[in-house]
């Protein structure tokens, strides 16, 4: 599988909120990256996050309009949408859709990081472009760093 194949494999799982499908696509020392820098270290911590995510958020959707690509490193710019569902109900009201990006890094052939970019994505997608390739059709982004804490992102 290319790293292009990986990440929209991994979109497409998450899209699904089929959790096995994304644990799957992770190596065991998987890294999220949250947008307000907030990190989780390993795949099964993660497996628990997105089941309780999907819970909250059970119609969560990565929209990807922009997909750009250096080696193992994809960046991803879009919009994520859902509807916040605390009782297992979809209320219009409840609804909500954000400009984002997203930065996965891909080693052995799954997502080693995923990092999330929220309504700063525009300024964010703005310095991290630079030298990237730009791919047709695509749509999201993600990051990889250590799990021992920050570190300077990969590109």
């Amino acid at each position: 599988m290319t790293v292009l194949e990986c990440v929209r494999s991994f979109i497409k799982a998450v899209n699904a909120a089929d959790v096995t499908a994304v644990c799957d696509l992770m190596p065991k020392g998987h890294l999220f990256i949250d947008s307000d820098g907030g990190e989780v270290c390993g795949r099964e911590a993660m497996r628990r996050g997105w089941i309780g995510y999907f819970s909250m958020m059970p119609d969560y959707k990565i929209q990807v309009q922009g997909i750009y690509s250096r080696g193992t490193v994809v960046v991803m710019i879009g919009a994520a949408t859902g509807t916040y569902s605390p009782d297992g109900k979809l209320r219009p009201e409840n609804r909500w859709q954000v400009p984002a990006a997203w930065r996965a890094v891909v080693r052995g052939g799954r997502v080693a990081v995923f990092q999330v970019f929220g309504e700063v994505a525009g300024q964010v997608v703005a310095v991290m472009m630079a030298g990237y390739e730009v791919v047709a059709g695509s749509t999201t982004w993600l990051s990889i760093r250590g799990c021992r804490g920050r570190g300077s992102v990969a590109r």
